[in-house]
């Protein structure tokens, strides 16, 4: 059975980005961009690989199945890029965009739970949440994983890491990892 991972950036105060999908003040390193680019290649956009020096068709890793919100979306949409992981299976869930215009991804209009559970039952790599928080939200009885890059920042506010109902749910650190901006990567089971 694949796991749902939620593999996102946060501020100390629970934030993923900045009222407007802001997500430029988190400081960025090159032991941790190196790093990152080796542990999980298939994170990093097809249009920025070459940036890195990582080509277009590295192998995926950990998963090969990404989720995003449309407010994840969006900011890529907006730049002309309507495909931005075209090396994973894109769903984007949204009930604003027409499946018809975005045939690089598959639009979902639907219960996200219930996708998850289809997908996860599905031969392959693992599925990455890539946000938002909103979709955390909705999809937390579903999240196996947590991988959470911790930035030495406070945001104020903007989008919370989870949006929804009061529902505490336990998770179990099992690893962590400091890079040299202060960014603490920490990855957690659900107990």
């Amino acid at each position: 059975m694949r796991n749902l991972v939620y593999y996102v950036a946060v501020s100390l105060d629970g934030y993923i980005a900045g009222p407007q999908g802001e997500f430029d003040f988190y400081p960025v390193s090159a032991d941790q961009s190196e790093w990152i680019n080796a542990r999980y290649p298939e994170s990093v956009p097809a249009h920025i690989r070459g940036h890195f020096g990582m080509p277009l068709d590295t192998p995926n890793r950990e998963w090969d199945t990404v989720l995003m919100g449309r407010g994840t979306y969006e900011p890529g949409l907006a730049a002309g890029i309507v495909s931005p992981y075209p090396h994973l299976k894109q769903y984007v869930f949204t009930r604003t965009l027409a499946p018809a215009d975005y045939p690089q991804v598959e639009i979902i209009d639907g219960d996200p739970a219930k996708v998850v559970a289809e997908l996860k039952q599905q031969e392959g790599l693992g599925i990455w949440l890539c946000g938002g928080g909103n979709l955390a939200g909705q999809l937390l009885e579903e999240i196996d994983q947590l991988i959470i890059k911790t930035y030495p920042v406070v945001a104020g506010n903007g989008i919370r890491a989870f949006d929804g109902a009061f529902q505490p749910t336990r998770f179990q650190v099992t690893e962590r990892r400091e890079f040299d901006n202060g960014c603490q990567i920490t990855w957690l089971n659900r107990v």
